[in-house]
């Protein structure tokens, strides 16, 4: 009987300091989302600012796209929900694909 208060403290202990793991690994992965939204937004700022309206167009999309690939992989590594993670596949082998299409036409262009 004396050995089970220190083991179950023990016990308690060690929950305790996973769930506080847990918690502060979903903060940094919500941080770390937020600073890639923030700079796919200023990516798309700096586009809007090209008198040419393709290459506005076009590297506005570009920022979009890798801020999307950008948020599904941070899906792939903190995410567990089956269908959300095949659903970040998906979009990261799309959006990749376009990404490089603008890449191509941005360089194309010499702009």
């Amino acid at each position: 009987m004396r050995f089970v208060l220190p083991t179950t403290l023990l016990a308690l202990t060690l929950l305790a300091s996973g769930v506080v793991n847990a918690a502060e690994d979903n903060h940094q992965a919500h941080q770390d989302m937020q600073k890639s939204m923030e700079a796919m937004h200023q990516g798309m700022e700096e586009g809007l600012k090209a008198k040419d309206p393709d290459l506005a167009f076009a590297k506005g999309m570009l920022a979009h796209h890798e801020g999307a690939v950008d948020m599904a992989r941070y899906q792939l590594q903190h995410g567990k929900d089956p269908e959300m993670r095949t659903l970040a596949e998906n979009i990261i082998q799309a959006q990749q694909k376009e990404i490089d299409q603008l890449n191509r036409w941005i360089k194309a262009h010499g702009k």
